[in-house]
């Protein structure tokens, strides 16, 4: 396996769009790293470049201790997933596994070994002999897989391999991918625009957006500490809850927002040089709780109630402003009727109402 490092990597089309700006980072040896990001971010645009399919426009890309901005794909020691499994219709699993290797003219006794090895690693022992079509679609994409594994590459590269899935296969491939991942160490990079795919397989995840990288760090890292509001938005199911507003202190520190109204914020930690700035304040729902009749908080209207066996999410609204709660299944409050909430003071986040950067 192989470590792989960006410097300032960019890429520019011919008419002036630019797709990367100067991404920098590295994946370790035998590291899972997720590239994450809405549509357009650039995501898919590196790991092509990575892979060499996409040229590069100014940077330097490593693998290993090799420099590979001028090598051709087939000699950069990589494997490629696709999103759509590329398989051989008119040819068998075997017959898919072993043809990569087949045209690197591998001897038959080791194409054969390779060959049953990925299919036992990926139960694919007894579809060996199948065609494509005969099979489901997580037993295709195992087959991708396969096809990658046989090539023992320096680096896997993983562009949206389960986006065809229903959601049972997903959360099964997922799996399987992660079981693979620890099984041989391999150093991976997969793309997704799934934040769920890369919070539960990346053991580190490179945040993307219009190009440019917003965070990089562990998962829980980002969903506790996101570095500015994109971040904050897009991990997370559901959403943070964010509000925009100035913080006061009056009767305790508060975030007052229009129309009169403010949320009590009891004794959280700010900068004593934003009160009375414009500033926006994040709250996931599962830190955003009913609270009793009387005690500190503000009353808000139920919009809509969502049981979804294992916890409820509560759609409310605080004047103009829509909010979400995460709640234990319990007796649900009833849509239409009011219901009074605390935020936990421990778990708020502050940001730059303009930039949208992270503050303290």
């Amino acid at each position: 396996m192989a470590s792989v490092r960006l410097d300032n990597v960019r890429k520019v089309y011919g008419n002036g769009q630019v797709a990367v700006h100067g991404a920098s980072f590295e994946v370790a040896d035998g590291e899972l790293m997720v590239l994450v990001g809405p549509s357009g971010c650039g995501k898919s645009t590196l790991l092509r470049m990575i892979a060499g399919l996409e040229e590069i426009s100014g940077g330097t890309l490593s693998i290993g201790d090799r420099v590979v901005n001028e090598v051709a794909p087939k000699d950069r020691d990589i494997a490629m997933v696709f999103q759509n499994y590329a398989l051989y219709p008119h040819m068998t699993v075997a017959e898919n596994l072993a043809f990569g290797l087949k045209l690197r003219g591998h001897p038959r006794a080791v194409i054969e070994q390779r060959v049953n090895a990925a299919a036992e690693t990926l139960g694919l022992g007894q579809m060996l002999g199948k065609l494509p079509r005969e099979m489901s679609g997580g037993q295709r994409q195992r087959v991708a897989l396969g096809r990658a594994l046989v090539r023992e590459p320096a680096v896997f590269l993983l562009d949206e391999p389960l986006s065809n899935l229903d959601a049972k296969l997903r959360h099964s491939m997922r799996t399987e991918i992660a079981r693979l991942h620890r099984q041989l160490g391999a150093t991976m990079i997969y793309v997704t625009h799934d934040q769920v795919e890369a919070m539960t397989l990346g053991q580190r995840i490179v945040v993307l957006k219009d190009g440019q990288i917003q965070q990089i760090d562990t998962p829980m890292a980002l969903y506790e500490h996101p570095a500015n509001l994109f971040v904050a938005g897009f991990l997370g199911s559901p959403a943070m809850n964010v509000l925009h507003g100035r913080l006061e202190r009056a009767e305790g520190l508060r975030l007052v927002l229009d129309a009169g109204l403010s949320i009590p914020l009891g004794d959280a930690r700010v900068g004593e040089d934003w009160l009375g700035k414009a500033v926006a304040m994040g709250v996931r729902p599962e830190h955003l709780q009913p609270v009793a009749p009387d005690a500190a908080g503000f009353d808000t209207q139920v919009e809509g109630v969502e049981p979804v066996g294992n916890e409820v999410f509560v759609n409310m609204t605080l004047g103009p402003h829509a909010l979400v709660s995460r709640l234990p299944p319990r007796q649900l409050p009833r849509a239409g009727g009011g219901l009074r909430m605390a935020v936990d003071p421990a778990h708020l986040h502050f940001f730059d109402a303009d930039s949208g950067r992270r503050l303290w």
